[in-house]
This record gives structure tokens, sequence and C-alpha cells, in this order.
């Protein structure tokens, strides 16, 4: 796990200090996760070739309050993203966005047998979950994303979606992830977030002091990961959806290889109506879309 503290280094991962997996075989161990929040996972042999492989993955730590109630600002929530003992980091619905990026050199490299000279990085795709815009705002298990290659159903390999849906006044708790190399500005345009962890840390100060903060740009750099919370703002009549952008306003991340038009690092919030039949009133996990109509 990237930032979990281990016992010993043993377990870290590290091919120097740690044990190895043969190819073929497995190594079973086990831990005790102490601290709730948001972590993730890489290989550690060779990881700047595996990480941008896709040998990573994100971990979430439920905190022990989860099912005890708790009122904050006047709603009562059951769900937390840590054991803040007052429902402060409480919410409804929550969204894992892992962060990564695609180096076509290297991938070229790859499949013709050179090594890549990886202090030439520059990345040509910026990705959430996976999936660059538009396919991010495809549904979860959708087949038919994007002909990139001029094969419809690239996006089996991709199952996750990285569209944001709940209705207003609902509290939404969007874990955000960053394993690829460089640092993300991810902006939500026309909702506040309001950060309450950073790499798995609730951000309390001596004496409990708060120390969350509101924002509208997270920068979140190789490594890390933030746990924000957004209020779904009322929603402006009609049948349909509001739609909110949220994106990576670093101006290469939101292109798909350089090319014109919004791509890469791009998707949506949607705030659907409190009486809704589009969107259930639970959420079984994390970026679960299998509930909607």
């Amino acid at each position: 796990w990237h930032g979990f503290q281990n016992v010993i280094p043993m377990f870290d991962g590290e091919p120097s200090s740690s044990i190895a997996v043969p190819i073929g075989r497995v190594f079973d161990y086990s831990y005790k996760p102490y601290d709730p929040g948001t972590y993730m996972y890489h290989c550690h042999f060779e990881d700047t070739e595996h990480v941008h492989m896709g040998m990573t993955g994100p971990v979430v730590v439920r905190p022990a309050q989860n099912g005890t109630a708790f009122t904050h600002g006047g709603k009562s929530f059951t769900k937390f993203a840590y054991n803040d003992g007052d429902g402060s980091t409480g919410y409804n619905r929550e969204y894992v966005l892992c962060l990564t990026e695609v180096w076509n050199e290297s991938h070229w490299d790859d499949a013709h047998i050179q090594l890549p000279d990886w202090t030439d990085y520059k990345a040509d795709f910026f990705l959430i979950n996976g999936r660059v815009y538009p396919d991010t705002l495809r549904e979860n298990g959708d087949p038919v994303g994007a002909p990139t290659n001029g094969v419809a159903g690239d996006l089996i390999d991709q199952p996750y979606s990285a569209l944001v849906k709940c209705k207003e006044g609902e509290r939404v708790l969007l874990r955000l992830i960053n394993l690829g190399f460089t640092k993300a500005s991810i902006t939500l345009s026309g909702i506040r977030m309001r950060v309450v962890g950073l790499d798995a840390t609730i951000l309390r100060g001596k004496g409990d002091a708060d120390g969350s903060y509101g924002t509208s740009t997270v920068q979140i750099g190789p490594g890390e990961s933030v746990d924000a919370i957004i209020e779904a703002p009322a929603h402006s009549g009609g049948a349909g959806f509001d739609t909110y952008t949220l994106f990576n306003r670093n101006i290469q991340g939101v292109s798909n290889n350089g090319n014109a038009g919004l791509g890469g690092q791009t998707t949506e919030v949607r705030v659907y109506p409190a009486n809704s039949t589009l969107i259930s009133a639970t959420q079984v996990g994390p970026n679960d879309l299998a509930y909607l109509a």
C-alpha cells in the first residue's frame, strides 16, 4: 500500500528489503489497517514502468464509526470518511477517481523490446479510472466507447465509470488519487469542494481544531490522495439533471494526445432533483451506477 504504515519495512514492497514473489508463485501475508482513509497500491518492482503500465489501484479503509448515526449541519449520516466523532465527514454517496497517465513512447518501446528513457517522460493521455473524456461519462460496464482504433467496445477492460451522480442536497465524497507522474489541478466548476483529508489523514489540528478547507481546485501531486466533500446545490427545475464539469485545469491534462478539443481528465457531476426516480436513494458501493435507470 502507498501510505500504509507497515510494522516493518519488509512488507513495504521495495525489492531490496522485501520478500519478492517469483514468477508463477504465490505469497500471502496479512495486515491490520489501523487508520481509515483513501490509499493506493502499486507494484514496487521496476515501479516506474509497472505503475505506468497499470499495476495500480485504489484501497479504501472504512472508519469504525460507520453505521453509527451522527448529525452534522442539520443532516444525519451513517457513512463517513474518517472517525471524526461529530459527523463532519459524513456523506450520502462516494466516488473514487483514480488519475493516471499514458506516455505513448514507453508503450511503443515495451512492445518492441526496447528500454524507454524515463527522463524524457511526457504524458500523451491523462485518464480518470482508465478512461479519457468523453468515455469518462459512460456507465459502469458499458462496452461501447469511442471507437478510437476503429473498433467499438474498447471500454470492456476499463469497466468503472468516472461519472458522478447525486441528488440535490446530498453530500458526496470524492476520493481523488493521483497515480500519474505529474501534478494535477482538479477543478469543479460551480460547486465548492471541502477538503477533509489528505493522504488518508483527517485534517484535524491540535485540540481537534478543524483543518478542513473549501476550494474550487484541488492540487494533487503524484502519489497523493485527497478526500473532498461536495454538497449538491439545488436543482434548477425540470426532470433532467444539472451538469457541473470536473476537470484537470492543467491544459495538457484535458486533451487526448495533444489534439484539439476537450478530452483527458474531464468528467461531470450530474445533480438530479430530490424526487427523481432516475437515481435511487442509496448507493451500494463506490462508483456504483447499476441502480440507475
